[in-house]
């Protein structure tokens, strides 16, 4: 896949604005061999200290970061797949190109292409790349949130195991 190019603005101690980086980025294999992703920003929480000077992409991130956000690139590899799995958070992923089904623990699949964009709320779900031959490259960004309660408990992160 292409690279990412990544650009951050800042400001100068007069307030006067400035790039501060102008970057490429490649994405790496994950372990699983799923996916290959690249962390682009992060923030150590929200809202997003602005005078924080950390380069958000050298934070140590998970899924998601405790009270923060993250912006990744995922390209999820032709004929595969993610385990279920569930985060306490408000993901935002934007289809760049591709296709990738998208489904829930009640079997239910939706189907996803580019410029689409899927609003995932803490539910267990996983990510599906049904083309034989291309690439699917998605925007993700996540927001940690307060979790799901059901009977007044709190609805678990979670991870398939497989």
């Amino acid at each position: 896949m292409d690279k990412i190019r990544r650009i951050v603005t800042g400001h100068k101690k007069d307030g006067t604005a400035i790039f501060i980086s102008d970057e490429e980025f490649e994405t790496s294999m994950i372990p699983t061999g799923d996916a290959s992703m690249s962390l682009l920003w992060t923030t150590g929480e929200v809202p997003a200290n602005l005078n924080d000077d950390t380069d958000g992409s050298c934070r140590n991130a998970g899924t998601t970061i405790r009270s923060g956000s993250v912006i990744r690139v995922v390209d999820m590899m032709p004929g595969s797949s993610s385990p279920f799995h569930r985060s306490s958070s408000i993901d935002y992923g934007i289809v760049i190109s591709g296709r990738i089904e998208l489904e829930l623990d009640d079997n239910i699949i939706k189907t996803c292409s580019e410029g689409d964009i899927i609003i995932q709320r803490g539910t267990i779900h996983l990510w599906r790349n049904p083309s034989k031959t291309e690439t699917c490259r998605i925007v993700f960004v996540l927001i940690e949130a307060h979790p799901f309660i059901i009977d007044g408990k709190p609805l678990p992160d979670f991870m398939e195991k497989g």
